[in-house]
């Protein structure tokens, strides 16, 4: 048997021309070079908060330190419209942000807003602060002076401002604002059914007709130029009220009797640098709940000649009497003012001028003190302290602050024994005073607890 193999030539191929060859166009080279400009991050393939549902996140948010909540804000959009949500407190001073419906937007659980310094149309610093969570209330800088300095909002821009509020903002518990009408509040109540504490500058009493339809108002606080008529349509509106303070107010007898009958839960009611009219202080006397009582900046009590037959309605719930900053010389003023509130079981009179030996010795109306904090009264002595507290029986908490001629070398016999029944003693007169530290060493003044009560 016989093969055959037949030989193939091997097909040789031709090298390519370069000018055969195909260039490739500027987008296919830009594609080729920045292909991975094109695609996406590789954070994002690992981005594992993207598999949580929002409640798990904001919950996580939530934990977070909140000097450090703002910083997550800064994340993405989520994160900064979960952070939003957490928001429930600001202070605004930026006014466009309110009319045009970021803030409401940015924050839709608002429930405690202050616009006071939005308010101002000039002065003002930054934009918005806002603090995580309620937190405790702080008193606002008084305006009754500088408002006459500071231009403000008119009344129709504040009201617009109020209705893109009350809009966006239904579950508001405390609002404070100047310069308002009664029809930018009237607004807020209809929406803001919730509200329970208010604080209105630059008051008067056709703006107190709004007040009156915010249905569950228990704080409010005035300052402005409200009269008697203000305070008897605040009483007619206003009858849940538990805390009221006014501040530069010109009410009188009349107003202040209003408020007592009419606002039966009312038990804290606080005057600040007024302008009352005399006779004013007997109206407390219809006040039936009111167990706190503060003047605080007042240069007259009452400037009245007395009250007479209005004492003998004394205020019978009174617990607390706290004067700070108030002048006292006035010694009928003050007599009225003790004899009203003889039922005090606590007295604080803190930086008072005028409390001399003899002005205090009217003190002794309190017959049922157990707790008196004095500090910063200069002209009190020892003995005229000693004059007073030996007739109080049920004295337990006493603490002297900063009262320079209440001196160490001074005290009686009787006073240290009255010392060493105390609960609680906190000596410090002034800076030369070793009575503290000798009282401490055997213990006296140091079986109760904390000197302050919370109210």
């Amino acid at each position: 048997m016989s093969f055959t193999v037949k030989k193939t030539k091997k097909k040789e191929t031709s090298p390519v021309s370069p000018l055969n060859k195909r260039r490739a166009s500027w987008s296919e080279l830009w594609v080729n070079h920045h292909h991975h400009l094109l695609s996406p991050p590789p954070i994002a393939k690992s981005d594992l908060t993207l598999l949580l549902p929002d409640p798990t996140l904001l919950a996580i948010i939530a934990k977070v330190p909140s000097p450090h909540r703002k910083t997550l804000s800064l994340v993405c959009k989520r994160w900064s419209r979960l952070h939003g949500g957490l928001v429930r407190t600001v202070k605004l001073s930026d006014w466009g942000l309110l009319e045009s419906g970021r803030l409401v937007s940015r924050f839709p659980n608002l429930d405690n807003v202050d616009l006071v310094g939005g308010c101002l149309n000039s002065g003002v610093v930054g934009l918005v602060s806002f603090t995580v969570g309620v937190g405790s209330y702080h008193q606002s800088l008084s305006f009754v002076e500088e408002e006459r300095l500071l231009l403000l909002l008119s009344v129709d821009k504040v009201d617009s401002g109020l209705r893109a509020l009350a809009a966006g903002c239904s579950n508001l518990r405390r609002l404070a604002v100047a310069n308002a009408s009664e029809l930018g509040l009237l607004s807020v109540a209809e929406a803001c059914t919730r509200l329970q504490e208010l604080e209105l500058h630059k008051c008067s009493d056709t703006v107190l007709l709004g007040v009156g339809a915010f249905e569950n108002l228990q704080i409010l606080r005035l300052v402005g130029l409200v009269s008697d008529i203000g305070l008897m349509i605040l009483a007619q509106g206003c009858k849940r009220l538990v805390k009221l303070e006014l501040v530069g107010c010109r009410g009188g007898f009349d107003g202040v009797k209003e408020i007592g009958e009419c606002c039966q839960m009312l038990e804290e009611f606080t005057v600040c640098d007024h302008e009352m009219e005399p006779g004013w202080l007997g109206g407390l006397g219809y006040c039936e709940n009111l167990k706190t009582l503060k003047l605080v900046s007042c240069k007259k009590i009452d400037r009245g000649p007395g009250l007479g037959e209005c004492l003998s309605r004394c205020c019978p719930a009174l617990e607390r009497l706290h004067l700070e900053k108030c002048q006292l010389r006035d010694k009928n003023a003050v007599k009225d003012l003790f004899k009203m509130c003889e039922a005090a079981r606590e007295v604080v009179l803190h930086d008072c001028w005028g409390l001399d030996n003899d002005i205090f010795s009217l003190a002794m109306a309190f017959g049922r003190v157990k707790l008196l904090y004095l500090e910063g009264c200069s002209l009190l002595t020892t003995s005229g302290l000693e004059s007073v507290i030996l007739h109080w029986h049920e004295l337990e908490h006493l603490k002297v602050v900063s009262c320079k001629n209440v001196k160490d070398s001074e005290i009686s016999p009787l006073l240290s024994a009255l010392f060493s029944d105390l609960v609680e003693l906190q000596w410090r007169p002034d800076t030369r005073s070793h009575l503290w530290l000798s009282l401490a060493e055997i213990g006296i003044g140091s079986k109760g607890g904390k000197f302050f009560k919370k109210t």
